[in-house]
């Protein structure tokens, strides 16, 4: 955005936030650092807002973390409001543990995979591989903190191919969901992380036989063959409560596997 267009942009935003039409779906609001002439207010707008997560451009350090929660509790905003951090430097990526375990406020970690791949010299190669150890680096310190993980935007809108192929990646890798550009890319990333059917319906098996094993005095069942254990149920269930979220949230979203 044009630097003489952001500071209208908040009334912008504001008027959009009004208007509603999002259902229950989180709002985040992304912001200025705090380190631009209009971090501040962006901040200071941020607060008084209906919105559920401020996430933070390019952060490097667990200071810049607490210097804006410092800055949001100053302001007043609300207890649940949220703080989501890009991550789209060498320098975040090496500091991303740091990072994580910054702040209590802290929900989400966002890749942001293009300035990553400049920063790096990496090539934009169609499997990613110049950008495994950092994206994998980057869902270490997620997991070990308790913090939802989004995936790096796929830039080249013509090419649906490589987007699925990106989004399946990222499921493999561990990424709760993929970060887009444009609408026609909603789809393809709906369809990669969501549960399938076949997953959903595995998940209730495994608990229902882990279920019966348990009541029969038996620490773990058998399912086809396969060894069930609690991690095994444990996986299933939160595929089931994020399968219940997503229908909750959009019915129309179905597998079509």
């Amino acid at each position: 955005m044009a630097p003489e267009a952001k500071e209208g942009a908040r009334s912008i935003v504001a008027a959009a936030l009004v208007e509603g039409g999002y259902g229950g779906r989180e709002i985040v609001l992304r912001v200025n650092a705090i380190d631009t002439p209009w971090g501040h207010g962006d901040l200071a707008a941020a607060a008084s807002m209906a919105i559920d997560a401020v996430l933070l451009p390019k952060v490097e350090s667990a200071e810049r973390v607490r210097l804006t929660v410092s800055l949001l509790d100053a302001l007043g905003a609300p207890e649940q409001l949220a703080v989501w951090c890009m991550l789209e430097t060498p320098r975040a990526i090496l500091y991303a543990r740091e990072i994580a375990a910054a702040s209590s406020r802290l929900g989400a970690l966002v890749l942001g995979t293009s300035d990553l791949r400049k920063d790096l010299h990496a090539l934009a190669t169609h499997d990613r591989v110049p950008l495994l150890t950092s994206l994998s680096l980057a869902i270490l310190a997620a997991r070990a903190y308790g913090l939802a993980i989004l995936d790096g935007v796929h830039l080249n809108i013509a090419d649906e191919t490589g987007l699925a192929a990106s989004c399946r990646q990222g499921r493999e890798l561990g990424f709760d969901g993929k970060t887009l550009i444009h609408p026609s890319q909603i789809a393809a990333a709906n369809a990669a992380f969501a549960p399938s059917n076949e997953e959903i319906e595995w998940s209730r098996r495994i608990i229902a036989a882990h279920a019966e094993a348990i009541a029969a005095g038996k620490g773990v069942a058998l399912v086809d063959g396969r060894l069930i254990e609690n991690l095994h149920v444990e996986n299933a269930r939160r595929l089931l409560d994020l399968a219940a979220e997503i229908e909750r949230l959009h019915p129309s979203v179905k597998d079509s596997s």
